[in-house]
């Protein structure tokens, strides 16, 4: 169990908290253990006792034994909130439960842990809901909109992406460099996001995709440049650094980095300092580097195509994320928050999907990881159903032999033109930059692929 970070515990201090339910020893000892970390801390054996004790008394915080079943837990929560409750409510459940965790995420649950539930857990959980869009902001947290539910939310209880949050909740606060490592799709810009709104940090979250600028291009951009520095350059550019000063610079896709460049980046994270193109001196940057990649920087530093040096540096603190198909317990949650909130943002009724349905996005291998998931969901909003051609992905491991990656009946130039279009979507659709990464001239990809045009 990871620590929990000083911004943590000075989230939960002034926060008051009502344990509801659950067995009386567990009770007694959560209740023991939270007295001095929050600014109040109460229990109660049943709804009925809780509902008095909120009647006389303020909980930001309700701390709810999802095994209650007079009436059951959720019922309860769905008659609080229908009373014009705005109680944040952190549910506790015995295992990783998926319809549950849906019908939780239904009615608004804001956290669910697992038990037995220790101290350190609840405070986690209240430190996140302290940061929940509407409530109240605190001096500890730099970002009172930290992106915990909505757009940005980590979705999923399993054991792996809990120690994910738990790795976020202990770094984000520390100034030091971030590497973010995972298969396409895993969502590592969101996680990039998560550790920016839970830092100290209150400058800007800056992105910046490396193999989607023109190298020729990527110095300037990340560095700035003077004016007459090169034949274009007709006004001052001060650049990404300068850009994310007091915030976070999130380098996308490193290893896609020109080696010249990644030089002039370990000085910079060295230093401290940048010289933009053309200058004759260094300025002071205040950046955290946040830095990402699909790849394998260490066999990329035995290849010699990654510095040895830089990849140190970066990597002060590795969060590796696990696909999709390692965690098929969180594909019922993400679901359902694509859902819900596509729905919403299409202005149309999200789609039930039943028992059925979600038994098989469960048993799908998702080789475009969460990213995949989340075109299905849209498609089956579009659709009004979830349509068996969905789950086709072109040569996905479901469909391929235990050691390859495409169906074995392919021809190499299916092969082949498969991987250029996946590459040029991980790329979201940047023909230069899928041509660099592939080896091949533009004109050679928009000849396989049928495009044309600018990018």
């Amino acid at each position: 169990m990871t620590q929990v970070s000083e911004a943590a515990r000075a989230a939960c201090k002034g926060m008051s908290v009502l344990i509801v339910g659950g067995e009386p020893a567990a009770r007694s000892a959560l209740r023991t253990g939270l007295a001095r970390q929050v600014g109040l801390v109460d229990s109660a054996g049943s709804t009925e006792l809780a509902q008095e004790l909120i009647s006389r008394c303020h909980f930001d915080v309700l701390l709810v034994d999802g095994t209650l079943d007079e009436p059951p837990a959720l019922e309860w929560v769905a008659s609080l909130r229908a009373s014009g409750s705005a109680h944040r409510v952190v549910l506790t459940a015995p295992g990783p439960d998926a319809e549950f965790a849906v019908a939780a995420m239904r009615e608004g649950i804001e956290d669910l842990l697992l038990t037995p539930v220790q101290p350190e857990d609840v405070l986690r959980a209240i430190s996140r809901a302290s940061v929940r869009p509407g409530a109240a902001p605190r001096e500890s947290l730099s970002h009172p909109a930290a992106p915990s539910t909505g757009r940005y939310a980590i979705v999923g209880t399993s054991p792996a992406i809990r120690r994910v949050k738990d790795l976020i909740d202990r770094v984000a606060p520390l100034p030091g460099t971030v590497l973010i490592q995972g298969e396409t799709g895993t969502g590592k810009e969101l996680i990039a996001r998560n550790l920016h709104a839970h830092s100290r940090r209150r400058g800007d979250f800056v992105p910046v995709n490396c193999g989607a600028i023109a190298p020729d291009l990527l110095e300037s951009e990340l560095f700035g440049h003077v004016k007459g520095a090169f034949t274009s350059a007709h006004q001052v550019r001060e650049g990404l650094f300068v850009a994310a000063k007091g915030g976070t610079l999130f380098l996308d896709e490193i290893s896609e980095m020109p080696i010249h460049l990644e030089v002039k980046l370990l000085r910079a994270l060295e230093e401290g300092a940048i010289r933009a193109v053309g200058a004759d001196r260094e300025v002071p940057v205040d950046a955290r580097i946040v830095a990402s990649t699909q790849h394998d920087l260490k066999e990329l530093v035995r290849q010699k195509r990654f510095r040895e040096d830089l990849y140190f540096r970066l990597n002060v603190v590795n969060i590796s994320l696990p696909p999709l198909r390692e965690r098929p317990e969180d594909v019922p949650l993400i679901a359902e928050h694509f859902m819900r909130r596509m729905a919403t943002d299409l202005g149309i009724h999200p789609v039930v999907l039943n028992d059925a349905a979600m038994k098989r996005l469960q048993q799908h291998d998702w080789p475009g990881n969460v990213r995949e998931l989340r075109n299905v969901i849209e498609r089956t909003l579009m659709l009004g159903e979830l349509a068996d051609e969905s789950l086709v992905s072109g040569g996905g491991r479901s469909s391929a032999d235990e050691d390859g990656f495409y169906p074995l009946d392919w021809t190499l130039e299916q092969v082949k033109d498969h991987h250029m279009r996946r590459v040029l979507d991980d790329l979201a659709g940047n023909k230069s930059a899928a041509a660099r990464r592939l080896g091949v001239s533009r004109k050679t990809l928009e000849r396989r692929l049928g495009t044309g045009g600018e990018d």
